[in-house]
């Protein structure tokens, strides 16, 4: 009984119109004449759900087939109002996943590994590392797919490590269950995973002088974490120029690296090591400049 009374409860609480009929014919009844409008779905949800349909990275996993199949049920099953506005989303909106410039990435053994994912069976997987290659048993946890670039979240020796699919050498499905970590959040551990990377690539800090037009080139050319954790002071001297705080590299020839960008706009002060490898690159590249070009024969 405490069941039944639960439910009705649930029903009542998603939206079904369920009332109670008092005395010994009684009972709980449906209001006359409801009908369930496909889980309800409203216009914009319904568009919504079109404009999730992703038909590269379905591809890329293997499942375009089954999206457009899942779609057009979806299509059959809409009123015929809204079945106009889902395709105008179709027509109107087209995600790019990749960067600009950028391809994106169809790494060989990304279906194997995305069945392993959803299967919940381990992976043995050779993953070529910056340093070296490396043998894993992985459980795969999930996938992302960032700037064109899928990622794999899996478990080893009880931590989760971030994996880029492209470096994977050689990958064997196992016939082994794993259990799922019950905590485990794909979105938040991602999130937490780019800010760690982001962290590790840029430890150092550099105080770099920059003009107005520096100062919009630096957020420009910036990656979001720098941006966000750049510091510029308010004022300005005489020239209009402004100090900078700027989050850099490991190395001051990576530091120096992502500063040239900004050409004659900055001027680095510290840390006088950084500000050496400045002189010392920009010397080299007007020397490069002054010689003449050689003529083609």
């Amino acid at each position: 009984m405490r069941t039944i009374y639960r439910d009705i409860d649930a029903l009542a609480a998603s939206g079904v119109p369920v009332y109670a009929d008092r005395g010994a014919e009684g009972g709980y009844r449906l209001l006359d004449g409801y009908r369930v409008r496909l889980n309800g779905l409203s216009q914009s949800e319904a568009g919504a759900l079109f404009l999730a349909g992703l038909p590269g990275p379905a591809a890329a996993l293997g499942l375009d087939a089954a999206m457009i199949a899942g779609q057009n049920k979806l299509l059959a099953a809409l009123p015929a109002n809204l079945r106009d506005d889902a395709g105008r989303m179709q027509e109107r909106f087209y995600l790019d996943a990749p960067s600009w410039f950028g391809e994106a990435e169809e790494p060989k053994h990304l279906r194997e590994i995305a069945g392993a994912v959803l299967r919940g069976t381990l992976i043995e997987i050779r993953y070529q590392s910056w340093h070296a290659q490396k043998q894993r048993r992985v459980a795969p946890l999930g996938l992302v797919l960032k700037g064109g670039s899928w990622y794999l979240a899996g478990q080893v020796g009880g931590s989760v490590r971030t994996y880029r699919i492209a470096r994977v050498l050689d990958c064997t499905s196992l016939d082994i269950g794993f259990d799922r970590p019950a905590d485990f959040d794909l979105a938040a551990y991602w999130q937490k995973a780019t800010l760690r990377m982001e962290a590790e690539m840029h430890p150092n800090v550099a105080i770099v002088r920059l003009s107005p037009f520096g100062v919009k080139l630096l957020d420009a050319l910036s990656s979001p974490y720098v941006r966000t954790r750049t510091q510029l002071d308010e004022t300005a001297d005489a020239d209009g120029w402004r100090i900078a705080r700027i989050p850099t590299g490991k190395t001051s020839w990576h530091a120096a690296a992502e500063l040239l960008r900004l050409g004659p706009e900055a001027e680095v002060l510290e840390p006088a090591e950084l500000r050496d490898k400045m002189i010392d690159l920009t010397r080299q590249m007007s020397a490069r400049y002054e010689v003449p070009r050689r003529r083609r024969k």
